[in-house]
């Protein structure tokens, strides 16, 4: 058979093939089932959260908490959802699975609840691809210019923040881009609107408005020759000679995690839309501004506080100051002008012994490691370690990694957001803290947040969104698998920003706060909590801080009010503390603090709770309160039974930075 015939044999069966076969029509858009997760408390939708069918296909909601479902095989079947979540839990049926079954249609919406276990809220995802893609997809409203892509980031981390000339200015680290697996690795920016001004309620989300280059992908902001990546931190604001606000930053130029090849300070250009090298920086020296600076008061000189978490380094907020490095100071133990040394620290001590923590020019802080091995080494008692975080309901102690402190109007103390580093999830843990100085007392701590194997690092708050006079705060940190034993990779959520809202009101966050001994002018001794001691500027009477109570302002389920009572019997400026209500007879009397009830009831919260004991000099008539049930002395008397139970100080020392106070706006 010719070649010919074997080709006209061949078209004909093809020809009769294809006109027996009925071809399948191309689909068109689909009708997607719309799966709203919500939190059962609020209602709200909940990004971050998990789907996975029998058959392993993995869902993830957006930034509403929506789920565009869509699978052909499955349409119109019931569809057992498994649902897990960071901080979230899905009831268990009788087999322990946590999850439901849907009758998915197209068209169709069903609404799952999930009980918040966090403290904090998640609210929503701010960077990256795909932020309400299953929103936009179901057809449903976003609140956000750019809801799918924008500025052509894929993922970024690390986020600083400044105000800057009527706008929020935002800073990131490397960025990823969906062309290509490298990006850009010399700092992204954006700017948004602040709440009130054009920009959105932060409950709702940010507008970001990205520099980008003429590809329409993050551009480079601070573009140094040489290499490695370029990292910017530590966003201040200065008039220049001019009187014009100038932004500034501090720059590193990265070898890798642990080395760099130089560091300095940068200022922003506004007509380039890029930072430039100002100043450089001993490329070893430890005082330098980083992380999140917050601006204070100190004797009517404005400074910013900076620390990574905790505020231990200073400078005048002006552009002489901030450009000379020796005007820098440290909060710290060592001898003014002098560097760490592990084998033989130059510590601070007075004549009598006793260490002296203060602000000191040109001199290194202590971190919390090197305060960890000075203590091992001896060199110094735990006693007089200034840095104490620690679990409020168990004393355990919390290496705080990362985070950032700033003054809060509701709480009317400085507050803190950190990271812990080594928890029950390595980097995915924060903590609540709250201090009555920038330095502190930071000693009691709450979990605000934890992931399952999954890290969570560089959180800040953002004092500029804070709503109902503080009583709501905002955070954000960088959710990324980077160090944290994961096994699957969350899309698109990973190694972008997400932010959330904690409520200061929620009775968890009932911290103890430092129980102050104070001498009154009539040589009496009284005590009080910072509510009593900053409205009169009693600082400098204060004595010690013998122990930790809740503050006067929250009562809390299974604590009772300690009373202070002064009636006509007592000298004047005498104090009594008491379990019962004043009398008629009292002259003074008010809730002090609260505390546990002296009996031990086994409530775990009271685990890391002393009891209280009030102690009588015979001599004088005078009573004091302490933790020691033991005290011995000729002329004192303890009562038999305890007055309440607190929480015990775990620093002999007073170390505060009274004189430090917040810039009001």
């Amino acid at each position: 058979m010719s070649l010919l015939s074997r080709l006209t044999i061949t078209l004909f069966f093809c020809i009769i093939s294809t006109s027996c076969i009925p071809l399948l029509a191309a689909p068109g858009l689909p009708d997607y089932f719309k799966i709203t997760v919500v939190d059962e408390a609020t209602g709200r939708g909940i990004p971050l959260v998990e789907l996975k069918t029998t058959g392993d296909v993995r869902y993830y909601t957006d930034s509403n908490g929506i789920v565009a479902f869509y699978e052909p095989g499955l349409m119109g079947q019931n569809v057992f959802f498994l649902l897990k979540s960071h901080g979230y839990e899905f009831p268990a049926d009788n087999f322990g699975y946590r999850g439901t079954a849907l009758k998915v249609t197209e068209g169709g919406s069903a609404v799952l609840k999930m009980k918040r276990l966090n403290i904090a809220e998640r609210l929503y995802r701010i960077t990256g691809e795909g932020i309400y893609r299953d929103s936009l997809l179901t057809g449903q409203p976003v609140p956000i210019q750019q809801p799918v892509l924008n500025g052509q980031v894929m993922g970024q981390d690390t986020v600083e923040v400044a105000p800057y000339r009527g706008k929020l200015f935002w800073l990131w680290g490397d960025t990823n881009r969906p062309s290509y697996p490298l990006g850009n690795f010399a700092t992204s920016a954006a700017t948004s609107e602040l709440p009130g001004k054009g920009g959105l309620d932060p409950s709702v989300g940010v507008n970001l408005t990205y520099f980008v280059d003429k590809d329409g992908f993050c551009k480079k902001m601070c573009p140094l020759p040489g290499p490695g990546p370029v990292w910017l931190d530590a966003l201040m604001t200065a008039p220049d000679k001019q009187g014009v606000e100038r932004l500034i930053a501090r720059y590193v130029r990265i070898k890798n995690l642990g080395e760099a090849y130089e560091q300095g300070l940068a200022i922003f250009n506004d007509q380039t839309s890029t930072f430039e090298r100002l100043i450089p920086l001993d490329l070893h020296a430890t005082l330098h501004p980083e992380a999140h600076p917050s601006r204070v008061v100190v004797d009517g000189k404005d400074y910013y506080y900076w620390g990574n978490p905790y505020p231990m380094g200073r400078v005048q907020a002006d552009m002489e100051h901030i450009t000379n490095p020796k005007s820098f100071e440290a909060f710290t133990c060592l001898v003014a002008g002098s560097r760490y040394d592990k084998t033989a620290p130059k510590l601070d001590r007075a004549p009598d012994g006793h260490l002296i923590w203060g602000w000191k020019a040109d001199t290194d802080f202590i971190t919390p490691q090197q305060q960890q091995d000075l203590i091992k080494g001896g060199k110094l008692k735990a006693e007089e370690a200034l840095l104490q975080l620690r679990d409020v309901d168990t004393g355990t102690p919390v290496q705080a990694h990362a985070g950032s402190v700033f003054w809060n109007a509701y709480r009317k103390r400085w507050v803190m957001i950190g990271q812990q580093t080594g928890g029950t999830s390595f980097l995915g843990e924060l903590w609540f803290a709250e201090a009555d100085t920038p330095v502190g007392p930071w000693v009691y701590a709450r979990k605000i947040i934890t992931h399952d194997k999954y890290t969570f690092y560089n959180p800040t708050q953002h004092p500029y969104f804070d709503q109902d006079g503080g009583r709501l705060i905002y955070f954000e940190g960088t959710y990324t698998d980077f160090i944290s034993g994961a096994t699957d990779i969350t899309p698109r959520y990973n190694y972008n920003q997400i932010m959330y809202r904690l409520a200061l009101d929620d009775p968890r966050l009932a911290l103890p706060v430092p129980v102050y001994e104070y001498k009154t002018q009539d040589d009496q001794r009284r005590y009080g909590t910072r509510e009593d001691i900053e409205g009169p500027n009693r600082w400098s009477q204060v004595q010690a801080a013998p122990f930790f109570a809740v503050a006067p302002t929250r009562p809390h389920e299974g604590l009772i009010p300690i009373y202070a009572v002064a009636d006509k019997t007592m000298a004047p400026g005498a104090m009594l503390l008491q379990r019962t209500p004043p009398t008629e007879t009292a002259r003074e009397a008010k809730v002090l603090f609260y505390a546990f009830p002296a009996v031990e009831d086994k409530n775990p919260a009271a685990s890391a709770t002393v009891t209280l004991y009030e102690y009588l000099n015979t001599e004088n008539g005078g009573r004091f309160y302490s933790t020691e049930p033991n005290l011995i002395h000729v002329a004192i008397k303890r009562t038999v039974q305890p007055l309440c139970r607190v929480w015990p100080n775990p620093m002999r020392m007073l170390v505060l930075d009274a004189k430090a106070k917040p810039v009001v706006h």
